[in-house]
C-alpha cells in the first residue's frame, strides 16, 4: 500500500528557523547575564531557565537593560533614559528580548551623543537613502511620538520620529514575528467590546454595523485616508482585509502622511522599518516580510515605506570607529 506523501509546508521552515533564532538568542542572552551581572539576584527575577524564557530584569532595574557608555556623567545617563520616560515603556521592557530596549541602545547613544548623522549616508534595502532629506538632531528626533489627528482612543506612538520639513517614522523590529495586527479580530467574548467591535478580519459590514471597518465604526479616521496613500479600494468588500494584518505599517504611514491640520502628503516623508535579518519572520515568506512587501506594493510611492536591518546600522557604528564601547556590548549581549 503506497501512502500519500505529504506536501512541504514551507512555513513549518519559517517556524523552525525562528525557534532556532530565538533559542540562540536566548542563550546568549543569559551567557550576557552570567557575565555581566554575576550578582544575578540584585537585578534579575530568577535566574537561569531553561523554559525559553529570557533574562528578565527586576523593575527597579529596568533602566540597565539598556547599554550605557560606562563612563557617562549623570546627565548623559539621563538625556538617554529620558528619550523614552518610565511611563512610555513598553510591557516587555524589562526582558531582554525587548525591541523598545535595543532601540533606545543603539539610536538613542546615537542622538545624545550627535552622532546620529553617520547613519545619513546609508542605504536601505531597496537602494534609497536611509531617512530621505531628514535632518536628523537631538531636537528633530524623539521616541514615543505620540500622534493626535487619527481620532484614535489609544493614540499611535511612533517607536521613534524625525521631525521637520521631511519627517520619518521608524518602527522598529527585533525578535517580532510581524509587524504588528488588528486587536480587533482578536477580541473573544470575554472582552467587554465584543459584540460591538468584532471582526472576523474582513473589511465589511458585520454585527449590525454601518461600517466595513470596526474602527470607523468608532471614530477612528483611518479608511478617511487609507485611499490617499495606497491602491487600495475603500467603497467594496475586502477578504482578507489589508489593514488586519498589516496594522501596524498602516498606521504608520498614516501618522506621517497627514498632517495635523487633515491635509496629506506623500512627498516629504516615510515610514523605516528596523529588523533584525536573523529574524526568519524577516526574510522571504515571513510575516514580516510579507507585511512589508504587500504594503509597499500597495503604496502609490513605494519608497514611502523602506527597511533596514539593525545589523547593517550596526556596521555602519563599527565602520566609522564611533561609541566603540556600544559596539563591543551590542556584539556580546546581541550578537550585532
Amino acid at each position: 500500500m503506497n501512502l500519500p506523501i505529504a506536501k512541504h509546508n514551507p512555513k513549518n521552515d519559517i517556524v523552525s528557523k525562528y525557534n532556532n533564532f530565538k533559542a540562540d538568542l536566548i542563550k546568549r542572552f543569559w551567557d550576557y547575564q552570567k557575565n555581566q551581572f554575576p550578582d544575578w539576584s540584585d537585578y534579575f527575577e530568577r535566574p537561569f531557565s531553561q523554559d525559553g524564557r529570557p533574562p528578565v530584569f527586576l523593575v527597579q532595574e529596568a533602566w540597565r537593560n539598556i547599554i550605557i557608555n560606562p563612563n557617562a556623567s549623570e546627565q548623559e545617563k539621563d538625556a538617554l533614559l529620558q528619550l523614552i520616560p518610565e511611563s512610555e515603556h513598553h510591557k516587555w521592557f524589562r526582558s531582554m528580548n525587548s525591541s523598545q530596549a535595543l532601540a533606545l541602545s543603539i539610536l538613542g547613544n546615537l542622538v545624545i551623543h550627535n552622532s546620529i548623522d553617520y547613519l545619513s549616508k546609508l542605504m536601505d534595502d531597496e537602494g534609497d537613502n536611509l531617512f530621505g532629506s531628514a535632518i536628523i538632531t537631538s531636537n528633530s528626533f524623539s521616541m514615543e511620538h505620540k500622534i493626535n489627528y487619527l481620532g484614535e482612543r489609544r493614540r499611535t506612538s511612533l517607536d521613534a520620529y524625525i521631525s521637520g520639513n521631511y519627517r520619518v517614522a521608524v518602527e522598529c523590529k527585533f525578535t517580532e514575528t510581524e509587524v504588528g495586527t488588528c486587536s480587533r479580530p482578536r477580541l473573544t467574548p470575554a472582552d467587554s467590546n465584543f459584540e460591538r467591535e468584532h471582526c472576523d478580519g474582513s473589511y465589511s459590514q458585520q454585527r449590525g454595523r454601518k461600517e466595513r471597518c470596526s474602527l470607523t465604526e468608532t471614530g477612528v479616521l483611518y479608511w478617511k485616508y487609507i485611499p490617499a496613500f495606497f491602491r487600495i479600494e475603500d467603497n467594496v468588500d475586502l477578504d482578507p482585509y489589508p489593514v488586519n494584518m498589516n496594522y501596524q505599517l498602516i498606521r504608520n504611514i498614516l501618522a506621517i502622511g497627514v498632517n495635523e491640520d487633515g491635509s496629506v502628503s506623500d512627498k516629504n516623508s516615510h515610514v523605516l522599518l528596523i529588523y533584525d535579518e536573523r529574524n526568519p519572520s524577516f526574510m522571504k515568506g515571513g510575516n514580516g516580510f510579507k507585511s512589508y512587501t504587500e504594503m509597499r506594493t500597495a503604496l502609490k510611492r513605494p519608497n514611502m515605506l523602506r527597511k533596514c536591518s539593525w545589523q547593517k546600522i550596526t556596521q555602519c557604528i563599527r565602520k566609522n570607529n564611533i561609541l566603540p564601547w556600544l559596539t563591543d556590548q551590542l556584539a556580546a549581549k546581541y550578537g550585532l
